[in-house]
């Protein structure tokens, strides 16, 4: 079974998959996977462009959790969309140094529910978990995500509404 950590760069996926590969899921880096994918770079965003309906149609699929903000693109069997409140992710992005333009793009792109929106374009909702990482511990939420991972915890998604923090980044 290939499982899936997907969500805006900043909501925790490294930090998850970390505590998961600790309790003994085979862990994937999806950043470790691309780089014969890169199709250019994009110096307003400050980051590269992936090819990434190739990168997804070559994928070989693997037995274990793919982590990175991407993960939904491939054919998993369930999904963990990991979501963090848009101010509460904005402060997080500025620690890790990213520009103005980046933390405003990733903040609003937050809000308007993108990485959830395409994962259920995907997939259906009995294959989505997700978890609003804000406030819990990365223990927590390592549970959390094993637990729907392993069939223990029903999905659930559809729930978060970060439509008034729109305005703070549009």
């Amino acid at each position: 079974m290939m499982y899936g950590i997907t969500g805006t760069p900043g909501t925790g996926k490294s930090s998850i998959a970390g505590v998961l590969r600790e309790q003994g899921f085979r862990v994937l880096h999806l950043s470790e996977t691309t780089a014969e994918y890169v199709i250019g770079e994009d110096p307003v965003r400050a980051t590269l462009v992936i090819d990434e309906e190739r990168w997804a149609a070559e994928f070989v699929p693997f037995d274990g959790v793919v982590e990175g903000h991407l993960a939904h693109l491939l054919p998993c069997d369930r999904v963990a969309v990991l979501r963090c409140r848009p101010d509460v992710l904005a402060g997080r992005l500025r620690g890790r140094g990213y520009h103005d333009e980046k933390v405003r793009e990733n903040a609003l792109a937050e809000a308007l529910d993108v990485v959830l929106v395409e994962t259920l374009e995907i997939f259906s909702p009995e294959q989505v978990y997700e978890l609003d990482t804000t406030d819990k511990s990365i223990r927590e939420c390592s549970d959390r995500v094993g637990g729907f991972f392993r069939g223990e915890i029903a999905p659930q998604s559809g729930f978060l509404d970060w439509s008034p923090y729109i305005g703070m980044f549009a």
